[in-house]
């Protein structure tokens, strides 16, 4: 039985990539403005989301655990759990590069998004594990 190789070629990286020349941009153009502390923390909430995003590209399939049930069900719940994350990690990472741009304070949002790349590790880390 013949099967098929994985590709993995560079087009997986494009998104990660694309988010961290992003993060260069907007921190020279915040530099060349004067506000180069405000251009480091812009680049490093994109860096953090080009790693997320690096990372989910070899993420294997989410095991699903007893507090989702079982089935379809837990399928789904998992699946929109998983999308509310990310959409509402990538709207955080939006507020950080406009917020910036518009020369305001960036401060809320780039906690939380700390706080996003902080819980999404420990999650990567121990969700795995039975306690």
């Amino acid at each position: 039985m013949w099967i098929a190789p994985e590709r993995r070629g560079l087009g997986r990286w494009i998104a990660p990539g694309l988010a961290l020349a992003a993060g260069a941009v907007v921190a020279a153009v915040l530099a060349a403005d004067g506000r180069g502390e405000t251009g480091l923390v812009a680049l490093g909430v994109l860096a953090g989301y080009a790693v997320h995003l690096g990372y989910r590209r070899n993420e294997p399939a989410l095991p699903i655990s007893e507090g989702f049930g079982s089935g379809h069900r837990a399928r789904a719940h998992l699946r929109s759990a998983a999308m509310t994350g990310d959409v509402l990690t990538a709207a955080i990472v939006a507020a950080v590069v406009v917020q910036g741009l518009r020369g305001a304070d960036i401060t809320p949002y780039a906690w939380l998004a700390a706080l996003a790349g902080v819980v999404y590790t420990l999650s990567a880390i121990f969700g795995g594990r039975t306690l």
